[in-house]
Parts: structure tokens; sequence; C-alpha cells
């Protein structure tokens, strides 16, 4: 077992952060009960119009397209999709399995995170935009962030195998939210 002092500091340590964290906790407890009626309807107010905003900005998602895994028919309208939206993942692919593995979750992403706007593109089809963008392996994903590309994830069947979902290749990224 370890050193009875060592023990003894730990437990010590402990102790005073657990009551630091119950007195945060008191102290918002406190406030919570000094609310008066024009406090509680101050903070709906607030919350309603944050709402708001949400379905605002949800409503312009899913007009531009985001909530769905569509196709882009020419590198032109990749331009467009890219700089109408501000987060964008853009599946490279071509008429292959590892493709349309990569095709069914990205059409289950693309329902989850209506945040991001999940697109794909032939590669094949779009030479100028494949060699600007330095797309060498497919399915590669190009992780798009105000119009600029800010992240790859490139197919690797090694260490696709049920290592990590694609979610979670994203967003160690930084780019999804788990749910």
């Amino acid at each position: 077992m370890a050193n009875p002092n060592l023990q003894d500091i730990i437990e010590k340590q402990v102790l005073t952060v657990a009551k630091a964290v119950e007195d945060k906790i008191d102290e918002e407890i406190s406030a919570l009960d000094r609310l008066d009626l024009d406090d509680i309807e101050a903070l709906r107010e607030r919350r309603l119009q944050q709402m708001k905003r949400m379905a605002e900005k949800r409503s312009r998602w899913i007009s531009l397209g985001h909530g769905e895994y569509t196709e882009i028919p020419s590198e032109k309208d990749f331009f467009s999709a890219v700089k109408a939206s501000d987060r964008v993942v853009c599946h490279f692919y071509r008429d292959n399995w590892p493709c349309k593995v990569m095709d069914k979750h990205m059409s289950i992403l693309a329902k989850q995170h209506i945040e991001t706007r999940f697109v794909k593109i032939h590669a094949e089809k779009s030479p100028f935009l494949a060699d600007k963008l330095k797309i060498a392996v497919l399915p590669t994903l190009a992780l798009i962030k105000n119009a600029k590309v800010d992240d790859y994830v490139v197919w690797d069947l090694m260490s696709w195998e049920g290592q990590m979902s694609l979610a979670q290749r994203i967003w160690r990224r930084d780019w999804l939210k788990l749910k």
C-alpha cells in the first residue's frame, strides 16, 4: 500500500477539492434562490431568443442542403457549395467498393450533423479540383472550414477495419460533436 503520509496528503487534497466544489454549488443554489419573477422572465426571454436564432440557423442550413448527402455535379458547383456553408465535408470518390462504404457512412452522418454540409464529387471527373487539393488516394474526405481545406481523412484499409468510426475520425479533428 502507499506510504501513510502520502495517503494522508491525498485525502486532504481530495477533501479540499470536494469542499471547493460544494461551496461553488452552494453559491449557485443561493443565486437561484434569490431570483425573482423578473429575473426568471429575463432568463426565459434570453433562452427563447437563443432558440429562435438556432431555429433560423437550422432552416438556413436546410435550405443550403445540410442534412442530406448530395453529389456535386461539377467543379464550379463545388466552389458555390463551399462558399455558401461554413463547414463542408467533401467526399472525393470513384465507383469502387471503398467509396460505396464511405457513401453509406456519409449518408448517416449528414442526417446526424445538420451543422455541417456533406457532399461528394467524382474525382476522375474533376481533375483540376483533385489536383489543386492534392487528392491522391480515393476515397478521401476534405474537411473544409470557411471555404478553406482544414484537414483530410484518407482511406486506409488497415486502420479502417474496426478501429474507429468515421464520425470519430472527423471528430478527432475537432469537426463534429459526437452524439
